[in-house]
């Protein structure tokens, strides 16, 4: 069977040899326009005249575009129409598109935008948290508040209370391909649309919208993004939308990209955070009630803030089981990018709040922050591994290769460094929890956890990467050595996988099977190098029983499948995956009820395997099944619908399940600083990540490994930095620095945990697109820990740890 191998990715012949296609890579008709946006150069103000007859003289400009010449809604939005596509007389942030030129080339529209002559008046800009807190700024008039239990109560009792502080800041994604639209007119005023998207629906109804045509005028073709992170979520609306307008008033073909640092300039960024919390405790670490607030800044419109900022409070709990617990949260509109999704969309600021609390905890308390963790998981319950029998339980292996215990026979390195075990008695569990009456904790959004699995990973982890002994030997290394320090911490991750919005988990799919047994197959996720086709593509191979180079992965197309959903939320596999399947099925059991009647045979003993079709005796290739039912006249065409069940979710309330089920992960990571500069280095990451049964362990292996090193990323060295006038300074690869090849650790150590998922997803797989990502937060925990052995104090080390930082924590601790 074709699903659960390690194949590699279906395009990575054409990525290394410069041959895949993206969106400026497509061969245009003659004649094709290029544009480029003239920006806001205020952060707030009203526009009092604005002269452009200069950019409409400058060589080879065609056209200029203002708010007066589209034809229908001028609104990018992807929530409440509250984002201009050009400017309309006020300007909110620097980079805000106000007009566009519409040139014979790109470099032409990109030089004739820098002569318009516009004046503003100007008005303060709200830049910071504080600055919008002040003037009460705020989306949805003002803070959000979720709880559970009696939080104030559980602070008088506790033994003791400890409160603080904890800055993060935002990211940039730095996809490689920057983003990208091509608009080509039809006739009778349709519109063809390439867009470097995650959601290819969004931008189909944006564009509807900006032309004021309805949405089957309008198709939209993705075949791939150079990587998207959630900044194509939302992003490429207003260059697929103004690509269209121009299209149509000129009647040519039209394109755009940004070139880096306009895209940095113009695009939102990963929202950043202050979160501030108090936390009661006893002598063991055992959080009795934490209450935190979480400052979100969300930028000048509202774009996709409220899921991002709700995720985040749904993540607060991350691994741990909070009896009371209090989250507040302040959503705030500031004079900046509108801030937007990025990969873990919200749920990495949540997790490093309550990570920072368990750490602080462990600190005040002089205990291992991994004995605090333990304290305090959520119960594991009894039969979470998914299946119909238990597993026989694997032997683990060390993730460096040396095997502990015996040869396990035919198990594959990358996903046999530990079993799923088997998950002991409820009245057993570690930590003595206190459970609700039927035995299942709740998390402060009152979901039961009924699949936790992160008391054996965490076994397997800390075996495999001999923690306590390395441990011990970072702190023999920091008693000697004045000057380098050395740090080591655990870090878990529980992450729900759903989309918030509940109508949001739907997926719909498209297959062909051609008369000579070849397979055409479409679906309405999108490819952004993350490898959601080839894994889809498995799917299609294995239910027909036939070789993967049969099926032919084609174009994300709105003409294809409607009404897609973003590929985001890391349900592009689970969702995009069982309507192939389902699609897939049709069309076999039509092919097998057909066969089965001529062979006067039950359709159930029909077999689909090896590229034969067995029935009755007989057995045909599946190029001759599929020759025999064309000529049968049985339909060969499917759709597939599938809709996640039992999520359902009140977000006024704080109450439901939003997520079908957990991904699961923990890290070790160790660490190195320089007490004398700051500097720092990432030494060894031992990570071991739950992708159910993992459709291709080689695709989630990267996945892992990519993910890690973004997060890490996010926590160390890349800083978004604003001057007071509210100008992004660090628009460039020269000043914002992404982590690099010789970045990522030493020794890198990435195993995959051998369990199927209890719920029914596709081939009993796990999503493992986001989850990753806060692995990574273990980085900061260790340059945390590098910190807090250089005096008595804690380090409370703001994020992105950058050199300054970490020095400036050094000499704090010192005194």
């Amino acid at each position: 069977m074709s699903v659960a191998k390690p194949l590699p990715h279906d395009a990575a012949r054409l990525h290394v040899t410069g041959a895949a296609r993206y969106v400026d890579d497509i061969p245009v008709p003659a004649g094709c326009l290029s544009l480029a946006f003239g920006l806001s150069s205020v952060a707030r103000g009203r526009i009092v005249a604005m002269d452009l007859d200069p950019v409409r003289a400058a060589p080879g400009v065609v056209a200029v575009l203002t708010a007066e010449d589209i034809p229908g809604d001028n609104d990018v939005s992807p929530s409440i129409h509250d984002e201009p596509l050009l400017a309309e007389g006020e300007v909110f942030y620097i980079g805000q598109p106000v007009f566009a030129v519409v040139a014979e080339t790109h470099l032409a529209a990109r030089k004739a935008a820098r002569l318009a002559k516009i004046e503003y008046q100007e008005l303060p800009p709200l830049l910071t948290v504080d600055d919008a807190l002040e003037a009460e700024s705020y989306f949805e008039g003002g803070p959000v508040t979720w709880a559970i239990g009696d939080v104030a109560a559980a602070l008088d009792g506790a033994a003791h209370v400890i409160d603080g502080t904890l800055e993060m800041g935002g990211q940039e994604h730095f996809y490689l391909e920057g983003q990208a639209a091509l608009a080509l007119p039809q006739e009778g005023g349709d519109m063809v649309v390439h867009s470097s998207t995650q959601h290819p629906t969004e931008i189909q109804h944006k564009v509807a919208e900006t032309l004021g045509v309805p949405m089957h005028a309008v198709r939209v073709e993705t075949r791939r993004m150079g990587g998207g992170f959630g900044g194509k979520e939302s992003q490429g609306n207003a260059l697929a939308c103004i690509c269209a307008v121009a299209a149509a008033a000129t009647g040519k073909p039209c394109k755009m990209r940004y070139d880096r640092d306009d895209d940095m300039t113009i695009t939102g960024k990963r929202h950043d955070f202050r979160i501030a919390y108090r936390v009661g405790f006893d002598g063991d670490g055992r959080i009795a009630g934490v209450d935190f607030t979480h400052y979100v800044r969300c930028g000048w419109s509202m774009d996709l803030s409220l899921p991002v900022a709700d995720r985040a409070m749904l993540h607060s709990d991350n691994a741990y089981h909070l009896p009371a617990c209090r989250i507040e949260s302040h959503r705030l509109k500031t004079n900046t990018q509108s801030a937007t999704a990025y990969r873990g969309f919200g749920g990495p600021q949540g997790m490093l709040g309550i990570e920072r609390v368990v750490d602080h905890v462990a600190h005040a308390l002089g205990k291992d922050p991994l004995e605090v963790r333990r304290v305090n998981y959520y119960r594991e319950m009894a039969g979470v591994d998914g299946g119909s029998a238990p597993a026989p339980a694997a032997h683990p292996r060390d993730i460096s290769g040396q095997k502990k215990g015996p040869e396990l026979d035919g198990a594959d390195p990358h996903r046999d460094m530990a079993s799923r075990g088997s998950a002991g008695a409820v009245d057993e569990a570690p930590g003595g929890l206190a459970a609700d009456p039927d035995g299942v904790q709740v998390t402060p959004y009152h979901m039961p956890v009924e699949d936790f699995i992160l008391h054996e990973m965490t076994d397997a982890l800390v075996t495999a990467s001999d923690y306590h002994a390395r441990r011990a030997a970072v702190a023999e290394w920091n008693a000697t050595n004045p000057v380098l320090k050395r740090g080591i911490a655990f870090a878990p991750v529980k992450f729900g996988i759903s989309f918030t919005l509940t109508h949001l988990n739907q997926a719909g799919a498209l297959v062909h099977v051609y008369q000579d047994g070849s397979i055409h197959m479409n679906h309405g996720g999108t490819e952004m190098g993350q490898g959601l086709f080839q894994k889809v593509a498995q799917v299609a191979a294995a239910r027909f029983g036939v070789p993967l180079e049969m099926v032919k992965i084609t174009a994300t197309d709105t003409g294809k499948v409607p009404n897609t959903s973003a590929t985001a939320a890391s349900s592009g596999s689970d969702l995009n995956g069982m309507a192939v399947k389902i699609a897939c099925d049709t069309i076999r059991d039509r092919m097998a009820e057909f066969l089965a009647e001529e062979h006067q045979a039950a359709a159930a003993d029909v077999v689909f395997a090896d590229g034969q079709v067995s029935v009755g005796g007989a057995s045909y290739t599946f190029a001759e099944a599929a020759q025999k039912c064309y000529a049968g006249r049985v339909g060969l065409s499917a759709t597939g619908f599938y809709k996640t069940p039992k999520v359902t979710w009140d977000r006024s309330q704080g109450r439901g399940r939003p997520f079908f089920y957990f991904a699961y992960g923990a890290a070790v990571t160790e660490v190195v600083i320089d007490t004398l500069t700051g500097e720092n280095r990432i030494l060894r990451a031992d990570i071991l990540h739950d992708a159910g049964t993992s459709l291709n362990p080689a695709l989630d292996i990267g996945q892992i490994e990519g993910g890690y090193v973004q997060g890490a990323g996010w926590l160390t060295t890349e800083e978004l930095v604003w001057n007071d006038k509210g100008l992004l300074t660090t628009h460039a690869p020269s000043t914002y620095k992404i982590p690099a090849c010789s970045d990522r650790p030493g020794v890198f150590n990435v195993a995959l945990w051998d369990g199927a998922n209890r719920e029914e997803t596709i081939y009993r797989s796990k999503a493992v697109g986001e989850p990753p990502f806060m692995l990574g937060i273990s980085a900061l925990m260790a340059l945390s820990d590098a910190v807090a052995s250089c005096g008595a104090d804690y380090p409370a080390l703001d994020a992105p740890a950058t050199a300054e930082r970490v020095l400036a924590a050094v000499n704090r601790v010192r005194g």
